[in-house]
């Protein structure tokens, strides 16, 4: 592998701008902010470069000793993992409250390390917050540093110390093409601990309360040799069910992501079943043209006997007739069960999404499927099939040439697209049909 790119990672107490800062720094909205203490839970990453060097910058949730519920706890727990796995770390304070003792606390674990820590004072907007700013050298660090995040002051001075302490490497340039996998489903449907059992460990929050998850976190692996980008995104709730804007722009967040994936995974309870909202999904996957993967998780919780596979998938389908090209597998994220054979389900989905078909092959294909079944009538005219050709991958895309294109019924191109899928092997892949019309022959 490329050697590694060093890991910047942003700590403090929640509400102090982390998420705003890391924003900034990365230049594009990839964390969520709110002005609701302790909206990002995960670490969040992403990839920056800046004068020459690359790094990977870390978000993490706010680090609050004060509160002993379980959610902070685990916080804590990934904002100490944060701290080990980085090589720089910024610490971020708030300006407006003052120096409180948890920013204590934090100093003291920090001075414990290491390596370069990068002490901040942010929200100082102002030369009154500028002076107020002194009593942060009670905590006996220098040099400190005061920026504005939201109104971008004294970060690019910031982040050229940042980057001058970065420990050069030899990061090819040339990057491997990676596989990128979303893990999309509803809330508590056990995404993160999914992800988890992938990665071997525990990478993400896991709760039994639903909605832990809020941003799309990224993370990269490498599976027989070749990277993965696994996103392990919010769960998205019904419309009715969404009270706060920060679970709006959680959806929007994971319908970007479905975007950005070529493979997804849909994740759905095997105790639940399909719900509507499984469906809604599935149908944004599906519209979007991406490959696709069902994966029934809790499969550990169902009594099984000799017909309960079966029955469990012919209902599966059932609710989603429009993913019938896609595989599916029964999971346990707890124990483990099968969660490998969806690393192997992935390797074989992303070979069909990229295959391709020689267009004489095609025609052959086409004329004898168009024979079994012919081309209906439109009006007083028959519709012609002349021929076509393989125009693209990821999804497959075909276009053929007809006299009227327009008046080909829907039964028709779902009868040729999975003609095309059973001939050439489409398991697991969307085909996309573009038909166009051609001068008489």
């Amino acid at each position: 592998m490329p050697a590694v790119k060093p890991i910047i990672a942003i700590v403090g107490r929640p509400n102090v701008g982390k998420s705003t800062l890391f924003n900034a720094i990365a230049r594009r909205r990839k964390a969520v902010i709110d002005d609701m203490p302790g909206v990002t839970r995960d670490r969040n990453y992403a990839e920056v470069k800046r004068d020459g060097k690359a790094f990977i910058l870390v978000d993490t949730g706010g680090f609050d000793s004060a509160s002993d519920t379980a959610m902070a706890k685990l916080v804590k727990e990934q904002a100490q993992l944060a701290i080990e796995e980085a090589d720089t770390i910024i610490f971020l304070m708030d300006g407006r409250e003052g120096l409180h003792p948890t920013d204590v606390e934090i100093t003291r674990i920090l001075q414990k390390t290491r390596k370069p820590v990068f002490y901040t004072v942010n929200k100082v907007e102002s030369a009154e917050l500028e002076r107020n700013a002194a009593e942060f050298y009670q905590l006996g660090v220098e040099p400190l540093y005061t920026i504005s995040a939201k109104n971008k002051i004294g970060i690019a001075d910031l982040l050229e110390e940042v980057v001058n302490c970065l420990q050069p490497v030899n990061v090819q340039e040339q990057q491997e093409r990676e596989t990128v996998v979303s893990v999309i489903g509803r809330p508590n449907v056990g995404k993160s601990s999914f992800v988890n059992r992938i990665l071997g460990y525990e990478r993400l929050l896991v709760s039994d309360q639903p909605g832990t998850t809020r941003d799309a976190i990224d993370t990269v692996f490498r599976y027989k040799n070749k990277p993965v980008r696994i996103i392990d995104t919010a769960g998205i709730r019904r419309k009715s069910r969404i009270s706060l804007r920060v679970e709006k722009y959680c959806i929007m967040e994971a319908l970007k992501t479905i975007r950005r994936s070529s493979i997804c995974l849909l994740l759905i309870d095997a105790v639940q079943g399909v719900t509507d909202q499984d469906q809604k999904l599935a149908s944004e996957i599906y519209e979007m043209h991406r490959a696709c993967i069902i994966v029934v998780n809790k499969w550990d919780l169902i009594e099984r006997d000799s017909n309960s596979y079966d029955s469990h998938m012919e209902s599966v389908y059932a609710r989603l007739p429009f993913l019938d090209f896609a595989p599916a597998l029964c999971v346990s994220a707890l124990t483990g069960l099968r969660v490998r054979k969806v690393l192997d389900a992935i390797t074989d989905v992303e070979r069909v999404y990229e295959q391709t078909v020689s267009t004489g092959e095609f025609n052959r294909f086409l004329k004898a499927a168009t024979a079994r079944f012919p081309m209906p009538r439109s009006g007083r005219r028959n519709i012609k099939m002349y021929y076509g050709t393989q125009a693209g991958v990821k999804p497959p895309t075909f276009v053929l040439f007809t006299n009227a294109p327009q008046d080909i019924p829907a039964n028709y191109m779902r009868y040729l697209e999975r003609a095309i899928r059973d001939k050439f092997g489409f398991s697991g892949s969307p085909i996309r049909l573009n038909f166009k019309e051609s001068p008489k022959r």
